[in-house]
């Protein structure tokens, strides 16, 4: 997500309604297979909410979610600035000498620059590996360089080795950037990315990008948004053969669901108003199947005034079965509230509600979540599975250690039943100390191997890194990939608390 919290925008113009048309919305709870798509109904949760938001200073607009960004912009350079000076941040990190069995060992994209939320894609038919981030701290990427840029850097070698990272976008008027995503297209070997953009005419906006020739040269960024004022937490997914893409952000409704689809390789766009209730949704994961079935992992939250959160979180998968005519709201869990971040700078809402989605088989998905057992317990990370493309969903099992928190749990496969994952999760029950653990399954997600921790790098590799892990969880997105060569690589973000510094790290199997 952008730095900003998202809690500040949950009020954002609440009551209003859009029209939405020829979408059918069905929000269907996986243990009802039998259930007829009924609407979900409106929770006495749900309607308190609004009234504390209304209460406590009413809607935000675009404009007060740019000067908060603005804000948070700011705290987060002067903890990069404080911790240069004090010596703490900017040296070289010490190399892992002790890597995880069956692992090169982690490393940090950058130990000079503070890089946050990475993705990464690999191209299952060639060598080449992609990954961003999303930096701060710097302007040295061109002219119109905005702080924080995403920049991006290629492997052609499986990892091996990486060229040097360079802007995306320069994006001529551009304020700031977040939320990197990227694909590549099975078929052809293109790239898709879309992210946000704050152009200073336009706001926040999701923009989409596209690369034929390796990452090296990106077409002009494209609007997906429409006629919608503010987007956010935006994710692409597409067909195997590129013409379909699709990307689903939060609006301005309080966080309604949209999503935007081209059907002509990303030259035009269309976009579907998806929910008006008073969840407020984001995206972490898509995919679209070998028939065509696109399938968003989303989840929901409801805010109680501008800055807590109330009630259940609801873990989604948003299915489309006719290339985004129609769409399904399938909710396959609902968990309470976990623990709250404590780390300096950070909301209530930062480790709750993260999912993933992958397709290991024709028709068969394997989806993660996290919930904890009681409202402001630790969370553990659940799978959850479907043998019918989403509509109806297996029981979680936990695959996290009960009784530390876990969060960020993501997906991939490369196909023949197989799926990896990887998670964080805290060492002792201390805030201070998270880790990364990998797991696999070779048979759709029924056994699960022991878990290994990836996040290898010795105790003071880097100022945030202590005996038992790294400090915080330094943004909401990180990703795992699989080469062509079956390998799997694992990116996420360290740091010393949410504002910050911190630093993007990978990891890559032998």
């Amino acid at each position: 997500m952008s730095a900003a919290r998202r809690y500040l925008i949950a009020g954002l113009v609440i009551g209003l309604t859009l029209i939405v048309s020829a979408i059918i919305i069905r929000a269907t709870d996986s243990n009802d297979s039998g259930s007829t798509g009924q609407a979900v109904a409106e929770t006495e949760n749900e309607a308190e909410a609004e009234a504390d938001a209304e209460e406590e200073g009413g809607p935000r607009a675009g404009i007060e979610e740019a000067q908060e960004e603005a804000e948070v912009t700011a705290s987060r350079l002067e903890a990069l600035h404080a911790a240069q000076a004090a010596g703490k941040f900017g040296s070289k990190v010490a190399a892992t000498t002790s890597p995880a069995t069956g692992w090169v060992g982690s490393r940090v994209l950058s130990s000079t620059f503070d890089d946050w939320e990475p993705a990464v894609a690999t191209d299952p038919k060639a060598p080449y590996v992609y990954l961003l981030t999303t930096r701060y701290g710097t302007r040295e990427c061109g002219s119109h360089c905005p702080t924080p840029f995403i920049p991006i850097t290629v492997s052609k070698d499986g990892g091996a080795t990486w060229s040097p990272q360079v802007p995306i976008c320069e994006c001529l008027r551009s304020k700031a950037q977040y939320d990197p995503t990227i694909e590549v297209v099975p078929n052809t070997g293109a790239v898709y990315s879309a992210f946000l953009n704050w152009d200073r005419h336009n706001g926040f906006s999701t923009v989409f990008a596209k690369s034929t020739d390796h990452g090296a040269t990106w077409t002009e960024p494209v609007h997906v948004y429409g006629n919608v004022s503010w987007t956010d937490k935006p994710e692409i997914t597409m067909s195997s053969s590129g013409k379909d893409v699709y990307v689903s952000w939060n609006g301005p409704q309080g966080g309604d669901l949209y999503v935007g689809q081209s059907h002509d390789y990303g030259a035009t766009w269309t976009q579907q108003h998806l929910s008006d209730d008073k969840r407020y949704y984001y995206a972490y994961d898509a995919r679209v199947l070998s028939d065509g079935t696109v399938v968003f992992s989303e989840s929901s939250i409801v805010y109680s005034g501008l800055k807590n959160v109330s009630g259940e979180v609801w873990h989604h998968a948003v299915v489309s079965r006719d290339k985004g005519a129609t769409w399904e709201n399938v909710v396959v869990a609902k968990v309470p509230q976990g623990e709250f971040c404590v780390a300096a700078g950070c909301g209530p809402d930062f480790y709750a509600g993260q999912t993933s989605v992958v397709s290991d088989a024709a028709g068969h998905l394997v989806f993660a979540y996290e919930g904890p057992t009681t409202d402001g317990g630790p969370q553990r990370v659940y799978v959850s599975t479907s043998s019918n493309s989403g509509r109806t969903w297996s029981a979680g099992v936990p695959l996290s250690v009960a009784g530390e928190n876990a969060t960020g749990p993501r997906l991939a496969s490369s196909g023949g039943g197989n799926a990896r994952i990887w998670y964080m999760q805290t060492a002792g029950h201390d805030p201070d100390a998270w880790n990364v653990w990998y797991r696999s399954s070779t048979n759709g997600g029924a056994a699960w191997s022991a878990p290994v921790k990836i996040s290898d790098a010795p105790a003071g590799a880097a100022g945030y890194i202590n005996a038992n892990g790294f400090a915080e969880i330094y943004g909401d997105y990180g990703e795992v990939a699989v080469t062509s060569t079956g390998k799997t690589i694992a990116t996420w973000g360290e740091g010393f608390s949410y504002t910050g510094p911190g630093g993007t790290w990978f990891n890559i199997q032998r």
